[in-house]
């Protein structure tokens, strides 16, 4: 049974204590004020063009659409990337979550100057369909619905600074109970999202893409560091980061 906008807790983690401490204050985090004019301006300071941005209008527009006859009731959010350890939005419960139909792929080129440059591209994970497959494992943090207009705000603007992702709510599964999470899932319309990259080329661009929040390795590298505290399995990924290494340790 999902939990009532009434249900509180005094410790988030009480689920999974090895979290704490690992998932950074959303309070201090970088994407707490994060304004996407500020990301121009610093694309700009280091030479680089500015990324595809939606403008605000069309931002808003998708996240009042997607909360359309849910802002009385608590928000779970379902993390595959980044928000596993920096959600940036105020959170009253974290879980383990496993989403089906859907996997962790690394599809997102990044020449934006996020994690990668058109010089040194990066690449993140996205959360791709795949009806056939195991499923992807995550977390899913709640929002409290007191809270929903500001942090969903928070959320909108990170998830959908660019043409990256839709929208969805879907079911998804964990100890405590089955729950319905929104998830960005990947966009095959956006330039971005390259379901065809070849292994080869995600090494590369896991070992050397750098942009502004840091390096593709960094990210996969936390990633990693989230799986063991929450015995999560990922093969796919485990190779990657391997294989990264090995290429980063190579060119030094």
């Amino acid at each position: 049974m999902q939990p009532d906008s009434n249900t509180r807790t005094t410790d988030p983690y009480r689920h999974h204590p090895g979290l704490r401490g690992k998932i950074e204050d959303p309070l201090t985090s970088f994407f707490r004020d994060f304004d996407p004019a500020t990301i121009e301006a610093e694309l700009a300071a280091r030479g680089l063009e500015p990324m595809p941005a939606y403008p605000d209008a069309e931002r808003e527009a998708f996240r009042t659409a997607a909360l359309d006859g849910r802002r009385d009731k608590d928000l779970w959010v379902f993390a595959y990337g980044s928000l596993m350890w920096n959600p940036a939005f105020l959170f009253e419960e974290v879980r383990r979550a496993h989403l089906p139909g859907f996997a962790r792929r690394f599809i997102l080129k990044d020449v934006s100057g996020g994690r990668g440059t058109p010089d040194h591209p990066g690449v993140m994970a996205a959360l791709d369909s795949d009806p056939d497959g195991p499923g992807c494992d995550g977390l899913a943090f709640r929002i409290a619905a007191e809270r929903l207009e500001e942090e969903t705000d928070i959320l909108w603007r990170r998830e959908r600074i660019s043409p990256c992702y839709h929208e969805e709510f879907l079911p998804a599964s964990t100890d405590h109970g089955e729950i319905t999470v929104l998830a960005f899932t990947a966009d095959h319309d956006a330039d971005m999202i390259h379901p065809d990259l070849s292994h080869d080329e995600q090494v590369t661009y896991a070992a050397f893409g750098e942009g502004i929040l840091g390096t593709s390795f960094e990210y996969i590298q936390n990633l990693a560091d989230r799986f063991e505290i929450l015995n999560i399995e990922d093969p796919d990924m485990a190779r990657l980061l391997a294989d990264a290494r090995a290429r980063r340790d190579g060119a030094a």
